[in-house]
């Protein structure tokens, strides 16, 4: 990772409720992810509960991997890197917990779409001193899914929901923002950078058409002092139900 001014990330974090950050792991780092990534899914996953993964609508393709960080400990690891937890306190202005390592595969010509929504309405903390830091182990280009970010939507809070009836992002916004496309940042990204996101930046992005992949390896990190919101936990079990298991 290259040298961090966290004084400037920091500035653009809060103002703009997300960041990116170059070559945040090195091409050598990314193979390995992506070896780990593939024996996972090869000889773990089979024998894991149903609730570690969401397949595509084809029934047979992972659009996600979840609680990754309870059935893999080298992944688990890299999380958990003192210059990966360097940069999240900084964000965080306390003590990093790792809460999840999650995958948003988006595969070739299948890969689903994601509706506007917060990710606080999942993670039901209060504060909401949670973000995730999403890792491109492919590159992102704007033909293959990207992630769009509404600049400073965090700051206002969590919005009314809905369910999405999307597997594995059940909870949408009940009424997008009226921000044009044209406005909202397109976090192009090239294979080991990385964006961090702020729980309550409201984020989308398209289905993936193309012919190449567009794999995310997500960490996400609450703050030691954060507790679960009930009224939020409620709304985030009911759409559950409705759109299982994620």
């Amino acid at each position: 990772m290259n040298s961090i001014n966290t004084s400037k990330l920091l500035n653009d974090y809060e103002r703009d409720g997300f960041v990116v950050i170059r070559q945040f792991l090195s091409a050598a780092e990314v193979a390995d992810v992506r070896a780990e990534l593939d024996r996972y899914v090869r000889d773990d996953l089979p024998g894991l509960p149903v609730d570690a993964a969401t397949m595509e609508a084809d029934g047979k393709t992972v659009r996600n991997l979840w609680r990754i960080e309870l059935h893999n400990p080298k992944l688990h690891a890299l999380a958990e890197r003192e210059d990966i937890r360097r940069i999240i306190a900084a964000l965080m202005h306390g003590e990093p917990v790792l809460a999840a390592i999650e995958t948003f595969n988006k595969p070739a010509r299948v890969g689903s779409g994601v509706p506007y929504h917060q990710d606080n309405a999942y993670f039901c903390q209060t504060p909401p001193d949670m973000l995730t830091v999403w890792i491109a182990i492919d590159a992102v280009t704007p033909e293959n899914g990207p992630v769009y970010f509404v600049k400073g939507s965090h700051l206002g809070g969590v919005l009314p929901t809905k369910p999405s009836g999307v597997r594995g992002n059940s909870v949408g916004i009940a009424k997008p923002p009226s921000v044009p496309l044209a406005e909202q940042f397109c976090a192009l990204l090239e294979s080991g950078d990385a964006s961090i996101h702020h729980c309550n930046t409201i984020h989308h992005s398209a289905p993936n058409p193309t012919e190449h992949s567009r794999l995310g390896l997500l960490f996400v990190f609450r703050g030691s002092h954060t507790q679960i919101d009930p009224t939020l936990k409620a709304v985030y079990a009911a759409a559950v139900a409705a759109t299982p298991p994620a």
